[in-house]
């Protein structure tokens, strides 16, 4: 793609500037409208939230975020849109389903039980890359998917077959979820070998392992690693990703790293139901916690300012142009 869809309108990747590719403003998972004693924070509330978060972020000299919540994960495209246009600041958009444990899949496995099947959704996918999610006229810039624990399913597999379908239709490039580091080598054949190019993929959360030899596989595999949970330290610690971060550039691989935290800030219902819980956690799972906080540590490690500069601002503006992967060093 030559152009990208920003929640506010097409735009060129050498636009993006430093950019954290994974932050959410808000998530919902499937149920929490079934919750009528907890509907979340007002909505301005939430909005004010949302601005606050960009403005820090805006501060530390980043300039577009990636909110790759899928359709059935609560997101809501005319919120973003609106808290785009406030600060002034590039945010993509997703399209996309979540994982069968935790997403809309009884809605879409009840639909292929009456024959719609991979075709049919990759037709979401495209309308909303190329048409608009919904009436909104917000149209998704990047296709996200996921997988759970243990093993690909095969309803994980239809949504990887749509993602596919629609990638290559529209050429919106792909992100994607791993529980815990695993499954990113499965998910990478399955979407190559429906003929996307591997260099359009970020396998996600792959900073959930310390597995070097998993890090290399797909990095010899050609996509790029999202190293994008920093702050997460209740799932995987930050010690061990900023160690296996610094042995990936060690071995010349800044090239297929981006970056980023996962945070949500704000949340449909209550998922979380301590809320003093939520506030211990957002302490250090903030979206200027990489900057901040990771980058002096990757520096003591030996990380250089190209480097860093290669995982916030080229590594971004590549993927999205869909140029090839430079070689390795």
């Amino acid at each position: 793609m030559t152009t990208k869809n920003t929640i506010t309108g097409a735009g060129s990747p050498e636009e993006l500037g430093r950019t954290l590719m994974h932050e959410h403003l808000m998530v919902g998972y499937p149920g929490w409208e079934s919750d009528t004693l907890r509907a979340g924070p007002p909505a301005d509330e939430a909005f004010s939230v949302c601005v606050d978060r960009i403005e820090s972020i805006k501060a530390q000299g980043v300039t577009t975020m990636i909110d790759p919540c899928p359709n059935d994960l609560g997101r809501d495209a005319e919120f973003i849109a609106k808290v785009a246009q406030k600060t002034d600041f590039r945010i993509i958009c997703a399209t996309g389903l979540y994982k069968e444990a935790e997403g809309g899949a009884p809605y879409w496995k009840f639909r292929a039980s009456f024959g719609a099947g991979a075709d049919s959704i990759a037709e979401l996918f495209i309308n909303e890359l190329t048409e608009g999610i919904g009436t909104t006229g917000v149209k998704a810039g990047i296709i996200k998917v996921a997988t759970g624990h243990g093993q690909v399913t095969d309803y994980e597999k239809t949504i990887l077959q749509a993602a596919a379908i629609a990638s290559k239709e529209t050429g919106a490039p792909i992100t994607t979820h791993t529980d815990e580091g695993t499954l990113g080598d499965e998910q990478q054949k399955i979407l190559t070998g429906h003929g996307v190019p591997a260099h359009r993929i970020i396998i996600g959360h792959s900073c959930g392992t310390d597995d070097h030899d998993y890090h290399m596989g797909l990095v010899n595999g050609g996509s790029y690693l999202g190293f994008d949970r920093f702050g997460l330290d209740f799932l995987f610690p930050d010690e061990k990703r900023v160690s296996s971060l610094l042995r990936l550039l060690e071995v010349g691989a800044a090239s297929r790293v981006v970056v980023s935290h996962d945070t949500v800030w704000c949340w449909r219902a209550a998922p979380i139901p301590d809320p003093k819980m939520f506030e211990e956690l957002a302490a250090q799972w903030m979206p200027t916690h990489f900057i901040e906080r990771i980058v002096p540590r990757l520096k003591d490690g030996g990380a250089t300012d190209e480097q860093i500069d290669t995982m916030l601002v080229e590594n971004p503006r590549r993927f999205f142009a869909g140029d090839e992967l430079p070689a390795l060093g």
